[in-house]
C-alpha cells in the first residue's frame, strides 16, 4: 500500500512506550509523517517514558494518559493485552471523539467498543520486524470507525513496513503466519547455519550466509513479484544438489510443519481472544 503523508493525523499520542510503540513512532518520525514536537507520549513507568524521548528527541511527554489523549488526534494504545480495556474505559473522559489504534494481541474489536463509548476504534497486529522498519501488519477498523480512520491507520503502520487491511476474524490468522512468523524463519535460520557447521563451516560463517540467504530469497520474492515456486524452479537443476535438498526437506514434511505452524499459532490467538 503507498503511503502518503496527507493521510496521517495532525498529532499522535502514543500511551505506552515499549518496544514496539516506540519502534512505530521511530518510523512515523524518521519518515515525517509528523514532527516529533506533534508526538505526545505518556508510559506509566517513567524509565520507560525517558527512554522513549531519548530515542524520539523533542517529543512531548505527558503527565498522564488523558493528557496525552487530549492533545492528539489520535491514540496508539501500546500497553500489554491486560490493560487495554482499562485504558480504553479511562479514555472516556476525553470529551472530544478520539481514534483509538490497538496494538494489544487477543483484545477484540467488540470489547474494545464496549469500552470507548464516542471513540472510534481501529485493532492491528504488527510484527517485531518493524523495530527495524520491515514489518509486516494488517488491521481491521471498527463499526464507527470511517473511511479515514483506516487511512490514518494504514499510514501510520506503513511507517515501519507493509500493511493491509483484513476482517478481523483474519487478524488471528495474521497473528498465526506473520506475528509469530518471524520466529519461524529464526529457528529455520538456525537450522540452515547448523548444517552448515555439520559440513564444516565456522559458527559465524555459516549464521552469515544462513542469514543473508533467507533475507536475499524474500527480497526476491518481493520484488520480482514472481511466485516463490516459480523461483524455486529457476535454481533447480534435474539431478543437482538443490533438488536433493529439497527431496529431504519433503521426506521429513518441511511444508507440512510450516502449515502447521501457522495454524495452531492462529488457533491459540483465537483462543486466547
Amino acid at each position: 500500500m503507498n503511503i502518503t503523508s496527507s493521510s496521517a493525523p495532525a498529532s499522535l499520542a502514543c500511551l505506552g512506550t515499549g518496544k514496539m510503540g516506540t519502534a512505530l513512532l521511530q518510523g512515523i518520525v524518521t519518515r515525517q509523517l509528523l514532527p516529533a514536537s506533534a508526538v505526545f507520549l505518556f508510559d506509566a513507568y517513567p524509565q520507560a517514558l525517558a527512554a522513549a524521548q531519548t530515542l524520539l528527541p523533542g517529543t512531548v511527554a505527558a503527565g498522564n494518559a488523558l493528557e496525552a489523549a487530549r492533545s492528539a488526534e489520535a491514540v496508539l494504545l501500546c500497553v500489554k493485552p491486560a490493560g487495554i480495556v482499562p485504558l480504553i474505559q479511562s479514555l472516556q473522559a476525553v470529551s472530544e471523539s478520539k481514534l483509538l489504534i490497538s496494538i494489544a494481541a487477543g483484545v477484540t474489536l467488540k470489547a474494545m467498543e464496549a469500552a470507548a463509548g464516542h471513540h472510534r476504534v481501529i485493532r492491528v497486529m504488527p510484527n517485531t520486524p518493524a523495530l527495524i522498519g520491515q514489518g509486516a501488519a494488517a488491521y481491521s477498523t471498527g463499526s464507527t470507525a470511517t473511511v479515514a480512520d483506516a487511512s490514518v491507520a494504514a499510514s501510520l503502520l506503513g511507517a515501519v513496513g507493509t500493511v493491509t487491511q483484513v476482517a478481523e476474524p483474519l487478524l488471528d490468522a495474521v497473528t498465526g503466519l506473520s506475528g509469530s512468523g518471524p520466529a519461524y524463519v529464526y529457528t529455520f535460520i538456525e537450522a540452515l547455519a547448523d548444517g552448515g557447521l555439520a559440513e564444516g563451516l565456522s559458527r559465524e560463517q555459516a549464521l552469515q550466509l544462513a542469514a543473508q540467504t533467507v533475507a536475499g530469497a524474500a527480497a526476491m520474492v518481493l520484488q520480482s513479484g514472481l511466485h516463490p515456486a516459480v523461483l524455486r524452479d529457476q535454481v533447480t537443476s534435474p539431478g543437482g544438489t538443490t533438488i536433493a535438498g529439497l527431496a529431504a526437506l519433503e521426506s521429513r514434511a518441511f511444508r507440512s510443519a510450516c502449515i502447521e505452524a501457522v495454524r495452531t499459532a492462529a488457533k491459540r490467538a483465537r483462543e486466547l481472544a
